[in-house]
Formats: structure tokens, C-alpha cells, sequence
């Protein structure tokens, strides 16, 4: 009597021992090698469930992902339960590894005083004929984050959501944040709507324990610093 052919498919395991259920519930990092191949191929073939075969064929390369990367796809189909999909969606995976490891991370600016966030916002903002509101974000080694526009208006104001700001800060994992608006008009003197919003960003900032570092204001030649000028509302 013929034997039925038998796959192990991932969606038939236990929810304990789902690779892709591991990874979406508890997070990248708590998966093996072997379970992130598994995810790749998907199943095994009749002796072997995907895990099983994927820890087969890591054995076979001394359990190094880098003699894995250099199998062809030709190679990878010498193991069963390796079709030609499956192959080239582990070469694929692990090509995208290796341009990732070449790909040079964009240096995050390190912000020591209110000067080097002007360097860093004066050629965005200065030419402005109207007004933009942004925001950069800081880790907790002043480096930045992300710069953020929030919004841009006319020649006398834009508006600023708080609420949208705080989301982004949040969203960035930041634990401080630097304020930057320009005037188009020339004018280095905070309006009384500038002082209101540095007030309600503080305030805000403080419910959810992040620092309001600065606010500045730019203009084509120099700029003024609510801190440097003691203007900044205190956060304790």
C-alpha cells in the first residue's frame, strides 16, 4: 500500500509552537535561525516539519547564516522538501540581509545647544516666505530622531496641533523635543502666540514625562532661543 504524502504545515502546529505567531506576539528577536527560515519555507516534507528541516539544513553550514548565504539556489534544492520557490526565498531573505549590513545607517545629528538646532533648521527655514512649524525629536543622547514639520501657514502664523505632536514623540520613542519656526518678516521677537504655544507644549510635554529642550525662532540672518533667553516655561 502507497504511503500518503504528508507535509507539516506551520498553520497545522500548535499556536506554542507557530514561528509566525512567536514573531508577531513576542517579537523578532525570541526566534532562532532556524524558526526564521521555517517562516520562510513554510513547511517541511513528510519526516520533518519546517523547523526541523530548516535546523537540517543549518547543520549541514556549521549553523553560520553567512555559509548559508553563499548556496545557491541549485544547492538549497539538493534538500527535500526544497523547491525551487522555497530556495530562492531563502537566497532572496538572505540577500536582503547582506545589503542591509552594507547600507550606512544616516548618522543622527547630536544637538549640544540651541546653535547647532539653528545649523541644522537655518537652510530649511530661512528663504521661507511663509511660516513652517517644526519639531525635531531627541533621543536620550540629544541625538535627533527625526525632524518633523507640523504644519506651515502664511506670512504671519501657522497653526500647531499639540496633541499631533505629542502622538509623533510617542510614536518616535522620543524623550525630548526642540520647537523651530521662522519669520519671514525678519523679526527675532516671539509674538505672544509664540510664547502660548511654548506654554502649552511644555505643559503637554510634561504629562507624559517628555523635555521641551528649546524653542526656536529663525529668520535669514540669526535666530533667538526661548532657552537661551530664559523664556522657556519650566517643565518641573
Amino acid at each position: 500500500m502507497q504511503q500518503k504524502s504528508v507535509t507539516f504545515s506551520i498553520n497545522k502546529w500548535s499556536d506554542a509552537d507557530k514561528p509566525r505567531e512567536k514573531l508577531r506576539y513576542q517579537g523578532r528577536n525570541v526566534l532562532t535561525n532556524a524558526e526564521l527560515i521555517a517562516i520562510l519555507i513554510g513547511s517541511g516534507n513528510r519526516e520533518e516539519t519546517a523547523v526541523e528541516l530548516a535546523r537540517r539544513i543549518l547543520y549541514t553550514t556549521g549553523n553560520n547564516l553567512a555559509v548559508l548565504s553563499r548556496l545557491s539556489v541549485e544547492e538549497l534544492m539538493k534538500f527535500k522538501g526544497i523547491g525551487e520557490a522555497k530556495a530562492i526565498a531563502i537566497v532572496a531573505a538572505l540577500e536582503i540581509g547582506r545589503r542591509k549590513g552594507l547600507a550606512a545607517l544616516p548618522k543622527r545629528k547630536l544637538i549640544k545647544n540651541s546653535s547647532m538646532a539653528f545649523e541644522l533648521m537655518h537652510a530649511e527655514l530661512a528663504d521661507l516666505p511663509h511660516e513652517e512649524f517644526w519639531i525635531l525629536y531627541l533621543n536620550n543622547a540629544n541625538k535627533v530622531l527625526q525632524r518633523f514639520q507640523i504644519s506651515k501657514g502664511g506670512i504671519t502664523g501657522t497653526l500647531v496641533d499639540v496633541r499631533l505632536v505629542m502622538k509623533k514623540a510617542l510614536d518616535l520613542g522620543a524623550v525630548s523635543l526642540i520647537m523651530v519656526h521662522n519669520h519671514p518678516s525678519g523679526t527675532l521677537k516671539p509674538s505672544q502666540a509664540d510664547k502660548e504655544i511654548t506654554q502649552q507644549m511644555v505643559d503637554a510635554a510634561k504629562t507624559l514625562k517628555i523635555k521641551v529642550l528649546d524653542h526656536l525662532i529663525i529668520t535669514q540672518a540669526s535666530y533667538f532661543s526661548f532657552a537661551d533667553n530664559k523664556l522657556l516655561p519650566s517643565c518641573s
